[in-house]
């Protein structure tokens, strides 16, 4: 897949700009805070309704305005898609086809992307919630219904913790009934984060062996916040956990177990990466950004749109020749930077963006 234009309207320092793309690469050449990033989020943002940079939709909308609205043509093997994302008074508004989704499993999917920012390489070294939300968003790129199950789990886990800071006596039965619930789509979440895992790990560690010259084997562990034999057992294990941790609960009137504490941790040549060296991280990611590419492709049959925001300057050059390797007729590519030089062996064909105050334009 490959986008082919977008159109921005009061989205960040841009107040009206259509943009054509090229099918291969596109690099966004400027200097700092002209909105060259900008223009990432918001191919971002179109395919995941949603900011890599900020939960506040406010700091998205142009100056002065109250909304804003992206919309982009999308080019699949089946043909061409219109995406439509706007931010309203009433709130979100997706559409495909120019036909408005209800649902957000229904709208993600038809546009995906892989995303390295200078941000990513906190991925290893950061807090839990970052491998939470990385596991959250690309599974759900792939497989739309696990972002249905995840909103369902959160929404059980809403419900219960609000009921334990909010009554007094705790009705055992309700809260047997909200259990049932958490463990279902708990567990359902579960089983996906771990398929995921461990396709993720088969690709990323070809990919790792390669980038640190055979000297490395990467390899992932999902660490449940509760102990499970198996695939199998998940949920009466699950259940146990819960049951063994209602006292705790009770207590401190939140859940203390369950996939929103579960963590993902990754190894080089067995030792946990977290130790490792800054050089080590930056492989490790990159790896696993590569990886990324491959996985997505294997599961949508479909090559992913690749998003590089200001991270060449953070590669040197072997690291960045296995990057640009990648790129290729099948792998539209975006990247951002303030000079040329920095970038070695790019392609013969690609376009180059000038991008100067919030105004867009081509060589």
């Amino acid at each position: 897949m490959w986008l082919k234009s977008i159109h921005l309207q009061n989205y960040r320092n841009y107040k009206e700009q259509t943009v054509n793309f090229h099918p291969g690469l596109n690099v966004f050449l400027g200097q700092n805070a002209q909105g060259k990033t900008n223009i990432l989020e918001a191919i971002y943002f179109l395919s995941l309704t949603r900011s890599h940079r900020t939960r506040s939709d406010k700091d998205l909308v142009y100056f002065s305005k109250n909304q804003f609205s992206l919309s982009g043509q999308v080019v699949k093997q089946t043909g061409t898609i219109p995406l439509e994302v706007s931010l309203t008074e009433k709130g979100r508004v997706t559409k495909v086809n120019h036909l408005k989704q209800t649902r957000l499993a229904n709208y993600i999917g038809h546009l995906n992307v892989v995303l390295f920012a200078p941000e990513d390489l906190q991925l290893i070294k950061g807090a839990p919630a970052l491998r939470r939300k990385f596991m959250d968003m690309e599974l759900g790129q792939m497989k739309p219904i696990y972002l249905s199950e995840l909103a369902s789990y959160h929404h059980v886990l809403k419900q219960r913790n609000t009921y334990l800071k909010q009554v007094e006596k705790i009705d055992l039965d309700f809260l047997a009934v909200l259990d049932d619930q958490l463990i279902e789509y708990g567990s359902r979440v579960i089983e996906q984060r771990l398929d995921f895992v461990k396709q993720l790990e088969t690709f990323s560690q070809a990919k790792h062996y390669d980038i640190s010259s055979k000297k490395e084997e990467l390899s992932l562990s999902y660490q449940s916040s509760f102990d499970f034999k198996d695939v199998d057992t998940i949920r009466q294990d699950f259940r146990k956990s819960l049951d063994d941790s209602r006292k705790r609960d009770l207590f401190k009137k939140n859940t203390g177990v369950g996939p929103h504490r579960d963590d993902l941790n990754f190894f080089i040549n067995g030792m946990n990466a977290h130790f490792g060296s800054q050089g080590q991280h930056r492989s490790l990611v990159l790896s696993i950004k590569l990886a990324e590419i491959n996985l997505m492709e294997s599961v949508t049959k479909e090559s992913p749109i690749l998003l590089l925001d200001d991270v060449m300057s953070e590669l040197d050059d072997i690291r960045q020749l296995k990057l640009l390797e990648t790129i290729s007729d099948k792998t539209q590519t975006f990247i951002t930077t303030t000079s040329l030089d920095h970038l070695k062996q790019l392609p013969e064909t690609l376009k180059v963006f000038h991008i100067d105050k919030g105004i867009i334009t081509t060589d």
